[in-house]
């Protein structure tokens, strides 16, 4: 089945919840690294999710209500996310598709108020998974 081509730009918009955890999430940029050109813009190829990073994102969970800070990132493609049929450069390409894994790691653990006098106590989850999806200003060119 046909869909949008990803290009330089386009943006990995991610889910709030990954599991236990709410993060505030923010948009990753895609960057293109294909040799083949779309309005200007590199096509996003196999391999060029992985360069997707959002650090500086807080998060907290019902236990840890103290906020922490962790990086947002690509974990897998969804398989209707990468070309079959579609290449450029001997590289499939990435196509908007339904809803990749992604991963929060955390830096600074979020934390639970202490029950009495004393440090509050740090998450001890060192990384969630959620969910995103790609948007894309490419409506044109397809591929499959």
């Amino acid at each position: 089945m046909l869909d949008s081509i990803l290009i330089e730009g386009d943006k990995a918009m991610f889910m709030p919840n990954f599991g236990a955890a709410v993060v505030v999430v923010q948009p990753g940029d895609l960057k293109g690294s294909g040799p083949a050109t779309i309005n200007g813009k590199k096509i996003c190829v196999d391999g060029d999710e992985k360069k997707v990073s959002v650090p500086g994102c807080t998060y907290m969970t019902p236990q840890y209500c103290i906020p922490g800070v962790g990086t947002l990132e690509i974990a897998a493609l969804a398989g209707n996310q990468k070309a079959t049929k579609t290449n450029t450069g001997g590289k499939p390409v990435l196509l908007k598709g339904g809803n990749f894994t992604a991963k929060f790691s955390v830096q600074t653990p979020a934390q639970q108020p202490p029950p009495g006098p004393g440090s509050p106590i740090p998450d001890s989850t060192p990384q969630y998974t959620g969910n995103g999806m790609f948007i894309t200003t490419n409506v044109l060119i397809k591929g499959s």
